[in-house]
């Protein structure tokens, strides 16, 4: 896929998880972060995004909607999103309404990304039955495109019935960007045939560029997100290694319990994210912590691959905000004017 274009925006990842080991008042971990996200703003980062798992020990913030409504409410430039939330488990009507709400509240400034979901227990506690989720996720966003657009419609799917659907207000642009998260060639597929870009890793983009030319569309065109939530930007890494690893061990070792519930149905047989001891995580090299040059290269090497637009770091849970801000401002001050 050819290099297309050389500005790229950086954002951070918020899932507002709050451990037993680092346990706050939850009313302090979110105030908190959102004073964080409203600082963000002032650095120079582009981007606040809200992911969604349901039924976490350490909190992972279940809701996303209200969440970027808040967010909304202390910002006036950033863009913001959800990133991603999980199709299957809402009516689209009701998310098409909540959006375009989200939309007006932010001035213009929502951009959604969703995906299917790879937890089953998340779907059985809604209800729905995990081996449908991506033909209802399907006909979800054949139906809130359509509302977003402004139309007033039936519909009759296999999973939703509506009659006379329409939202009032619809989102002013007319649309909301749309991204659609994945790593398995059906959710390939669905992010080049519904999405206006992919929001995932960069290993997959070459697939996604496939998919793309498949349906008559141009890849060098393509929108796309990439989520690097194990990067860190600092002046002396080992001391970094030592100072950050425990708050990115936690991260490393849930996902990797999630990833490992179903396997055989989701494609993540060889994730990389498996729970490991703090003395293994260190040496495993999941946690990269480069200078700020070794960051500049590894960016412009990613852009020589891909037409990446955005990238999205995170803010680590049990993390003190001081700290955050610490690294987050060098990553502002020193490789952010790179791709400006």
């Amino acid at each position: 896929m050819p290099l297309t274009k050389s500005r790229l925006s950086f954002g951070y990842l918020y899932d507002f998880r709050n451990p037993p080991q680092w346990r706050r008042p939850w009313a302090d971990l979110y105030a908190e972060t959102l004073e964080f996200i409203r600082w963000s703003e002032s650095a120079g980062f582009e981007g606040a995004w809200v992911p969604e798992h349901h039924g976490a020990e350490d909190g992972y913030v279940p809701a996303p909607l209200p969440v970027l409504a808040a967010i909304a409410a202390r910002t006036s430039r950033i863009r913001l999103g959800s990133a991603i939330a999980l199709a299957p488990l809402y009516h689209p009507v009701r998310f098409a309404e909540e959006c375009a709400i989200l939309d007006i509240l932010s001035n213009g400034r929502l951009e959604m990304a969703v995906a299917v979901g790879y937890r089953r227990r998340e779907a059985q506690a809604y209800g729905i039955d995990f081996s449908t989720r991506g033909r209802r996720t399907d006909e979800f966003l054949e139906i809130i495109r359509r509302l977003w657009a402004g139309e007033s419609f039936s519909y009759e799917g296999r999973h939703f019935s509506l009659k006379g659907a329409s939202i009032t207000p619809t989102p002013p642009r007319g649309h909301i960007p749309l991204y659609i998260g994945g790593f398995t060639d059906k959710a390939i597929e669905r992010a080049a045939k519904f999405g206006d870009g992919y929001f995932g890793n960069e290993e997959i983009c070459d697939l996604y560029a496939e998919k793309l030319r498949a349906r008559g569309k141009d890849p060098a065109a393509a929108r796309i997100r990439i989520q690097s939530l194990f990067m860190v930007i600092a002046r002396d890494p080992e001391r970094a290694m030592h100072e950050l690893a425990p708050y990115y061990h936690h991260v490393n070792n849930t996902y990797g319990q999630w990833l490992a519930e179903d396997r055989a149905s989701t494609g993540f047989a060889d994730s990389a994210l498996a729970p490991m001891t703090l003395e293994t995580f260190k040496a495993s090299g999941i946690l990269r912590i480069l200078t700020p040059s070794q960051a500049i290269d590894a960016l412009n090497g990613m852009l020589a691959k891909a037409p990446v637009e955005h990238v999205m770091m995170m803010r680590p849970p049990g993390l003190p905000v001081a700290k955050m801000i610490e690294y987050a401002d060098l990553f502002a001050k020193d490789v952010i004017p790179a791709f400006q």
